[in-house]
């Protein structure tokens, strides 16, 4: 059922990831992207500054895990808790 002024849904409503799981699912993906950036970026900026470093790296990390990863994630996320939830109504005693 839809709100007043609000269009109906084309899609099934599903139950978003609570935001310990978004912020796992995030730490999931920006943690290795950081570590293989900076072993990545080691050789070619022995010389830069911290900041000018972080600043690179932040540049190609960020885009990175809000287009592709943590998107792939929560959908890998959501696949699974729906599964598993099908399971459990298909198996009520377990």
């Amino acid at each position: 059922m839809t709100q007043p002024g609000q269009a109906p849904s084309l899609w099934p409503s599903r139950t978003r990831a609570s935001i310990h799981v978004r912020a796992a699912l995030t730490w999931l993906a920006i943690f290795p992207l950081v570590a293989i950036g900076l072993t990545a970026m080691a050789p070619f900026t022995a010389g830069w500054g911290p900041v000018l470093r972080a600043f690179v790296l932040t540049l190609i990390v960020v885009p990175l895990a809000v287009y592709l990863v943590v998107p792939m994630l929560m959908s890998t996320y959501g696949r699974i808790s729906g599964a598993l939830s099908k399971r459990r109504l298909s198996n009520p005693c377990q």
